[in-house]
């Protein structure tokens, strides 16, 4: 189960740069449910997440590079890339922000996801001021949606 909050960032916490990141490219071969490919550095996946917009099942499973590109030829929209940073969330060392910072067609938008082991928790949690807006159940950022609409 994957539980998360996702929030728009307008101005990213000074120094992200400087912090860890992993380069991301990944394409959708469904969104209803959301089926994903996903090039993560030099690791490959498949993707199924259910339906939800905080709480959703979420199921990986490694593919091998040449797999990945035959899947990426047949996925619909378009292919987002980002780098995703990983940055401590103050207090909470239980926790990490995963900062997107997207390229290409959505080069300037940024989002940070918070994963938590409980919705509870999740509710719960409030962001640093660096946390523009709450989007978690909009729905209007979730990647599967960007990736469809300028594709």
């Amino acid at each position: 189960m994957e539980i998360e909050r996702k929030f728009l960032v307008t101005v990213p916490p000074e120094g992200y740069e400087a912090r860890p990141f992993r380069m991301i490219e990944q394409a959708y071969l469904c969104t209803e449910p959301v089926v994903r490919v996903r090039r993560e550095n030099d690791s490959f996946y498949l993707t199924y997440k259910s339906r939800g917009l905080m709480a959703r099942e979420e199921y990986n499973l490694p593919l091998d590079e040449k797999a990945y590109l035959h899947l990426l030829k047949k996925a619909d929209g378009q292919v987002l890339t980002k780098k995703r940073y990983l940055l401590p969330v103050e207090g909470r060392p239980d926790l990490t922000f995963e900062l997107d910072v997207f390229e290409g067609a959505y080069q300037g938008l940024i989002l940070a996801e918070v994963e938590f082991a409980s919705e509870e928790d999740a509710v719960a949690f409030t962001p640093p001021e660096w946390c523009a807006r709450d989007v978690t159940w909009s729905g209007e950022y979730q990647n599967s949606r960007l990736a469809m609409e300028k594709g």
